[in-house]
């Protein structure tokens, strides 16, 4: 059944990529899409806690967390992951005329980032590489001020760590420009699954909730320990 699902006062969005779509571009907002190992932080920062409970829209990025939704709260749920969210918005013909500013972890990605994008039909595209961010140093006034002078449509975060939604809630409520409906993205290192620089992940793997098994065969010792944290949410059903 679509709707919305509350956890731990978490609106997240059960419904399809077109219905989410639509809702963002008739009404602006910030978008997150939380893996199961970051869910387990909002009960260790309250920064992190309140950048998901104040997003416009929750996305069920996570298998597992939909398959514990499943089981404790018998909430038939459908996930709809960050890689596929940006993979579909990619294909989206009406927004390639749209101006996109995207943020970077690294130059290397920035390029490929970029290439992407422009590979995909985005015809006005600006990026800025930014530092690694933590709760103490997010709230970017240069970042912002880069925004704002570029006026974009789009604001697309592209790097990890569960950083990204704390800094998609201060841009987007910083962020006035000429009453435009901005919309920000935090999907995250989504897009270096559609670059390749992270595992291959396909829309068949993902679908059949097994993106994890291709990320922890790519990179064992990098994501092992996010598969292990994961394991924390099943205390908090």
């Amino acid at each position: 059944m679509r709707g919305k699902i509350q956890f731990k006062s978490i609106k997240f969005y059960n419904y399809s990529f077109n219905y989410i779509f639509r809702s963002l571009i008739k009404k602006g907002g910030y978008l997150v899409a939380p893996a199961a190992s970051s869910l387990c932080d909002i009960f260790r920062s309250k920064i992190y806690y309140n950048s998901l409970i104040y997003s416009n829209v929750a996305i069920l990025d996570s298998g597992f967390f939909c398959l514990l939704l499943r089981i404790f709260k018998k909430s038939k749920v459908e996930k709809l992951s960050g890689y596929l969210f940006l993979s579909l918005f990619l294909e989206r013909n009406e927004i390639k005329e749209k101006k996109i500013f995207l943020i970077d972890p690294n130059k290397y990605e920035q390029k490929k980032n970029i290439n992407y994008f422009r590979k995909c039909g985005f015809k006005y595209c600006h990026s800025m590489t930014v530092p690694k961010y933590n709760y103490a140093n997010y709230k970017d006034n240069k970042l912002l001020n880069k925004i704002k002078n570029y006026k974009p449509d789009f604001v697309i975060l592209n790097i990890g760590g569960g950083i990204q939604e704390p800094i998609g809630l201060y841009l987007y409520q910083n962020l006035k420009i000429n009453n435009k409906k901005i919309i920000i993205i935090c999907t995250g290192a989504a897009i270096s699954f559609l670059t390749r620089v992270q595992a291959p992940i396909t829309k068949f793997y993902d679908k059949i909730y097994l993106g994890w098994l291709i990320r922890l065969i790519h990179r064992p010792k990098n994501y092992l320990p996010r598969i292990l944290k994961s394991f924390e949410l099943i205390k908090y059903f």
